[in-house]
């Protein structure tokens, strides 16, 4: 983590965020996030991030961020896929098995059709 020691340096880091911030909010991008907790892993939440990127690198899919989170407090409900598309609500979706994973890219990230069967309140 970086260091802050001037003002300079917070409106630096402020910048960069900001940029960030419009990178991920810029309209037809996606960003998928899977819950890597170890409730998530314990689930099988690698295999769900695994099935993310395979399909996006058989795809040739582009625009789309990929990340990973801890836990997000809802065991029960992993693993956990979030998706925001744009400037879209994000939508969490649960107990993602690498098969609904592959639905989730090819029909919400895709087409922009919600999975209503896996939508959880989050």
């Amino acid at each position: 983590m970086t260091t802050i020691k001037s003002l300079e340096d917070l409106k630096k880091i402020r910048e960069e965020a900001l940029e960030k911030r419009k990178v991920k909010a810029a309209e037809g991008k996606a960003q998928v996030t899977v819950a890597m907790g170890t409730c998530g892993i314990a689930a099988g939440a690698r295999e769900t991030m695994k099935a993310v990127l395979d399909m996006i690198e058989k795809e040739n899919i582009s625009g789309i961020i990929v990340s990973q989170t801890g836990c997000l407090g809802l065991c029960e409900k992993e693993p956990i896929m979030q998706v925001t598309i744009g400037n879209e609500p994000k939508v969490s979706y649960g107990k993602v098995t690498p098969e609904v994973a592959r639905r989730i890219m090819k029909e919400h990230v895709g087409e922009g059709k919600i999975l209503q069967d896996h939508v959880i309140q989050a």
